[in-house]
């Protein structure tokens, strides 16, 4: 568990949290209650709250790593609950539990919750667009606190001499106490970094999935007693190395599940385990591959065989992670794999006894149940249709949806970010304004920058424009304004001098051969997805109408037009993200910039894979 440095009472650097993990701290601030004692009773109150809470909502809920829980701390004087979760590749456990506190605050007053992970601040990089310009990673640390399910910002005045630029925990509370009347609420800031807690408590449901695995009865003894020991199970086999898999490659080590007695049952996942476990290549260890080989030729196989082979590849997946998570299960720190352990050896002593028959499996709940796993797959047809909003009434009975809800509203954020980016019109010569962080504070050079805006200069009106058309984004004014802004823009250039002309010829070269470089820019797109098409070809071989069918047609096919710009824009931009390979470019960064962190794509290294 991360600890404060003492440092950090003046204000000095603490030590940071290990990669994805959440830490959260809840203090009560109440100026009737100064008495420690009284202080601690009402933590200890608000802890038995929370874990009621916490369990109530996730009983059947697997989590990716590490639960939700807290204890009591002294820190700096200091009294307070913390908890820290590590949640690993599963950002749903992490906003879980946002939610989880966030309700918990609605219904204490007094309480005053600070949450952040390994990026910091994490709520603020939600809401990038809505905060105050004074507000920067730099600084922004012990200043965001969630009161009353709404959050509050301590506020920093840059001209102010008294004030510190970077807070302690202890001046946070500090403040909070003595001060409160002062922070700032914004609901924008609420509305931004909160939008993902709209789906819950509904979405706590919808992160299962039900899967039918062909597993040995021994394994599926193990998981109808112990559920949750599939999540530990699954990271074992997705973080699997040489060693771990030196028992189970071999033909005559002993393997405390051989594949033998083999049932097919239905197993209980979260999302993300059903997704690692399904995503990973696996060759079949020497004692599996007898019960593989017949099955190998897919093409050879019908619907139904194909879907058995599916079941005895995941099951056999799931049963490696168990076998490496049997090894060391005794010194486990986890509580269920200790569980485990101690049913492992009530199976040595009792033998195959204890284990279920066929009739008795039968009976288990949900034992047949196998949910629909089409949500791994995107299309982008599904996509265009998504970015509308709203299905259209001759495809309302179709299947609707390429994702998640969340996914979705992820994707209509990156467009509309995007096109507010580019549309940006307070943005001048100097370009985009980027957080402080971005800012260079060395004075050295100024000079050399200085001579440097002198020598090159254009008309950054004529090179909006550019950019604008370059990436199909449509004007906001009139097409009558924007044809008159060209031709204003055009008699300028003409005035220019030649030598800027050339600079900005060769600058708008440089940078539309990098966006092509890395597929942001698509001149001219597909055929299927243009919705922008001439007036001719609208006409053609078409009969005069009624007035109000003639404008209903002109309505939809405006409306047409920006959802295919939108469609574009967003292939070119996850295209262009995907093409660079994990690596920084230009995508990634504007997403950056713009508050989204995409997931890394693991289409091409599964195609390599495939070769």
């Amino acid at each position: 568990m991360p600890q404060e440095s003492n440092a950090g009472e003046a204000g000095a650097a603490v030590e940071p949290l290990t990669e994805n993990t959440l830490e959260y701290m809840l203090f009560v601030i109440d100026s009737q209650r100064s008495d420690p004692r009284k202080a601690r009773t009402r933590l200890e109150v608000i802890r038995k709250a929370a874990i009621d809470l916490a369990q109530s909502l996730t009983e059947d809920y697997i989590w990716q790593r590490e639960g939700f829980d807290l204890s009591l701390k002294s820190e700096h004087g200091l009294l307070f609950l913390h908890g820290t979760t590590d949640y690993g590749d599963a950002i749903e456990d992490e906003w879980l539990i946002v939610y989880i506190l966030r309700e918990l605050s609605k219904a204490h007053p007094d309480l005053w919750v600070r949450v952040s992970d390994s990026d910091g601040e994490f709520l603020l990089v939600e809401a990038a667009n809505a905060l105050p310009s004074w507000l920067s990673p730099e600084i922004d640390r012990y200043r965001v606190w969630i009161h009353l399910g709404k959050i509050f910002l301590i506020p920093f005045n840059p001209k102010s001499r008294d004030e510190p630029e970077h807070l302690s925990l202890l001046q946070a509370v500090t403040f909070l106490r003595s001060n409160s009347d002062a922070l700032i609420h914004l609901p924008a800031i609420d509305a931004e970094a909160f939008h993902r807690l709209q789906k819950y408590p509904e979405q706590i449901a919808n992160s299962v999935h039900h899967a039918l695995v062909t597993i040995p009865r021994t394994v599926a003894y193990i998981l109808h007693a112990l559920p949750k020991i599939v999540a530990p199970a699954v990271e074992h086999f997705y973080l699997r190395d040489a060693n771990s898999l030196r028992p189970i490659l071999s033909s005559s080590a002993p393997l405390k599940f051989p594949p033998e007695d083999l049932v097919t049952v239905s197993v209980r996942f979260s999302k993300t385990l059903y997704a690692q476990l399904k995503s990973q290549r696996f060759d079949a260890p020497p004692r599996w591959q007898p019960l593989l080989r017949k099955n190998q030729e897919l093409d050879l196989l019908s619907k139904e065989d194909q879907k058995k082979l599916e079941r005895l590849e995941m099951g056999m997946k799931l049963t490696c992670g168990l076998e490496m998570l049997a090894a060391n299960a005794e010194n486990s720190k986890s509580r269920v794999v200790r569980e485990m352990a101690i049913l492992l050896e009530d199976l040595e002593e009792d033998g195959s006894s204890a284990l279920p028959s066929d009739e008795e499996i039968k009976q288990w709940e949900n034992v047949d149940c196998d949910d629909d796993d089409s949500w791994l797959d995107i299309n982008y047809e599904d996509f265009e249709r998504e970015l509308e909003g709203k299905q259209a009434a001759s495809s309302s009975k179709a299947k609707s949806g390429f994702g998640e809800a969340q996914t979705q509203e992820n994707l209509r954020k990156i467009v509309s970010r995007f096109e507010a980016f580019l549309n940006d019109e307070s943005a001048g010569l100097e370009g985009a304004e980027l957080d402080r962080m971005d800012v260079d504070d060395d004075d050295e050079g100024d000079d050399d920058d200085e001579d440097m805006d002198d020598e090159v200069s254009f008309d950054e009106g004529v090179f909006s424009e550019m950019m604008k058309q370059m990436m199909g984004i449509a004007a906001t004014g009139t097409a009558e304004e924007g044809k008159n802004r060209t031709v204003d823009a055009a008699e300028d250039v003409m005035d220019s001098d030649a030598e800027e002309d050339r600079d900005i010829q060769e600058l708008a070269s440089r940078m539309e051969a990098e966006l092509k470089e890395y597929g942001s820019l698509q001149l001219d797109p597909p055929t299927t997805n243009r919705a922008i098409k001439s007036k001719e070809n609208l006409d053609k071989g078409k009969q005069p109408m009624q007035k109000e069918s003639n404008q209903q047609a002109s309505a939809a096919d405006d409306e047409d037009e920006e959802i295919d710009i939108d469609f574009n824009l967003a292939k070119n931009l996850l295209e262009s993200f995907k093409s660079q390979g994990g690596m920084a470019g230009p995508a990634g960064n504007l997403m950056g910039l713009m508050g989204f962190q995409l997931p890394r794509d693991e289409d091409d290294e599964e195609q390599t894979s495939h070769d």
